[in-house]
């Protein structure tokens, strides 16, 4: 199989789908890989690495589309992309397709087999490749909401950890799977007060015996979210349904409620947000806007920002999926893989993916049928 990594064209993502070693990995098994001139520059990974570890280096965006038979890349396909497809080439990339009926549309009409990095899923529900990027996320949120509570940068000039005499910030986090985790980690060790929110009792509990500092943990539902979002100097929105969009759970009229200055990081704003006054994607350019006296950060794309560890996380966990693909073709790695299959949102002008066809009002076809 052909296999090509372009350089993403996202405003300020500098990761790249694969290393030196995936390339190496691929090209001993006898598949070729094709990596466009520059991809791995921003994480600091020269063409030459990839040359010696067997890719062939392609100059130009459209001629890696035309030769591949996968491509492999990191964030969804912008729009001046959408024609570089060929019906039954294979993407395997983050998708987020919930809040992006357009591109739906564009992969279905194009015939596109696309495969959602996010929504693989293993037995247990765990989700193996979008695990790294939301470790990387959750752990910079804290540091990200701690940079805008400086007065300088519009927050209200509140310090995480306090000092002896002062206390510490309240950092509220809804969500406790892995992004609430870890930015729960990241908070009490900088000494914050920490309550983490969530609807999973036994998760819950779980937290409470393994996290260290300061952490009161709360069940979910609207009088206890609204509560405790009024005492809030950082909120950060942390809730995932795999595939689907994800639910607002913080209204506008609790952020209306927010002590001036504060400020709000919502993680899931690839999925359209759970904090209801997120109501546009921001970049790293411009990453801010307030609403209601209320610093709102909502970069999809934030393991972009450290692109060395995130390119190394993520191919960590998708090469072994690559591979599958590239060896058995797509049909057989979905039909012995049942994590993989879950992957899979679009395959031959079908939806494929349940919770994607709900949010789109699209009508969905089990993947045994458009396999």
């Amino acid at each position: 199989m052909i296999i090509g990594v372009p350089k993403e064209i996202k405003e300020s993502e500098n990761r790249v789908s694969m290393t030196p070693a995936g390339v190496e990995e691929l090209t001993k098994r006898g598949h070729a890989v094709l990596v466009e001139a520059g991809a791995g520059l921003g994480s600091g990974i020269e063409d030459e690495e990839y040359r010696i570890a067997g890719a062939t280096l392609i100059p130009d965006h459209k001629r890696l589309f035309d030769e591949a038979d996968m491509i492999v890349k990191v964030k969804e396909p912008l729009p001046e992309e959408y024609s570089l497809f060929r019906r039954g080439q294979i993407l395997m990339t983050y998708l987020h397709l919930a809040p992006l009926p357009e591109l739906t549309r564009a992969l279905v009409e194009g015939g596109v087999v696309a495969i959602a990095y996010e929504t693989i899923q293993l037995p247990g529900g765990a989700l193996p490749c979008l695990t790294p990027m939301s470790e990387v996320a959750g752990r910079m949120s804290v540091q990200i909401g701690a940079q805008f509570l400086e007065k300088v940068h519009g927050g209200r000039g509140v310090l995480l950890g306090g000092v002896p005499g002062v206390p510490p910030a309240e950092v509220v986090i809804v969500g406790a799977g892995t992004v609430g985790t870890e930015a729960a980690k990241m908070a009490l060790g900088l000494g914050a007060q920490v309550t983490l929110i969530d609807i999973n009792l036994d998760r819950l509990r779980y937290l409470e015996t393994v996290l260290r500092g300061n952490v009161i943990t709360v069940m979910s539902n609207r009088y206890n979210v609204d509560r405790a979002v009024r005492y809030a100097d950082l909120l950060i929105g942390a809730v995932l349904v795999p595939g689907a969009r994800a639910p607002r759970i913080v209204t506008e009229e609790m952020v209306q409620k927010m002590k001036p200055g504060s400020v709000i990081v919502d993680v899931a704003v690839d999925q359209g947000g759970c904090i209801e006054t997120v109501d546009r994607a921001t970049t790293h350019s411009n990453p801010t806007y307030v609403k209601h006296g209320v610093v709102h950060y909502a970069v999809p794309n934030m393991p972009g920002a450290v692109p060395r560890t995130s390119t190394y996380a993520l191919a960590n966990a998708t090469l072994p999926y690559i591979l599958k693909v590239a060896e058995l073709g797509y049909r057989e790695a979905a039909r012995r893989d049942p994590a993989l299959a879950k992957g899979f949102n679009v395959c031959n002008g079908r939806v494929v993916h349940e919770a994607v066809a709900k949010a789109h009002g699209m009508a969905y076809t089990p993947l045994e049928e458009a396999l």
